[in-house]
This record gives structure tokens, sequence and C-alpha cells, in this order.
């Protein structure tokens, strides 16, 4: 999985399922690696029953295995991981405060990004 382990894309309720897509761990491993700075998963695969639980939407890319939110807390770490991402093909990006999504879930809009 190069830079990542299996168990960081498991879903947080304890199921132990991480059921993530090849594409899109390919994508984030080359991500990570323009980056050049780690990325720390805060979420990775949801079931359905733990992404209902934290408000996550019906049909959610975490749920199909296409989406993770990798924490970044700084300017500085949050313009590296977008840059990181676009460079490498990503076009579905969201974020937060504390943290950025991104997906390759090709089954909903592309070229978007927003803010939570």
């Amino acid at each position: 999985m190069g830079y990542f382990t299996k168990k960081e894309f498991e879903c947080k309720c304890g199921c132990g399922v991480a059921e993530m897509q090849p594409s899109t761990l390919y994508k984030l491993n080359f991500a990570r690696g323009v980056a050049d700075i780690p990325f720390v998963i805060t979420s990775g695969y949801r079931c359905e029953a733990h992404n209902q639980r934290v408000g996550g939407k019906s049909q959610s890319a975490h749920t199909k295995g296409y989406a993770v939110d990798i924490k970044a807390s700084t300017s500085d770490s949050r313009f590296k991981i977008v840059n990181a991402l676009l460079k490498v093909g990503f076009t579905r990006i969201g974020i937060a405060k504390n943290f950025i999504h991104v997906d390759d879930d090709s089954s909903l809009p592309q070229n978007v990004m927003w803010e939570y």
C-alpha cells in the first residue's frame, strides 16, 4: 500500500472493513509522494451504519471505498495536500477547517471543490 497501511483505512466503528478502491489508493499514494508530507487519514472506508452515525451523505463515496479525509490543520499543510491531490488527477475535493476530503467516485459530479 505504499505510504499507508490497511489499518489506516478501516471503518472507525470497529467493524474492521477497509474495502478501498485500488484507483483511490494508487492516486493517494502518488499524491503523498508529490506533497512530501505525511497524510494522516482521519476517515477512510465507512460501513453504512457508521456513515449514518457520523452524518455522512447517503451514497457517500466513503461507503464505496472511493473517499478519504486527510488531516490538515495548518494553511501550509492544506495547500500542499490540495496541490498534490490536483496534480495527480483528483477532481473532487472538500475543504474543512481540520481536514481535506478527497474522492474519485466517477458517479458523482466532477471538477468540484467545496467547503464544510
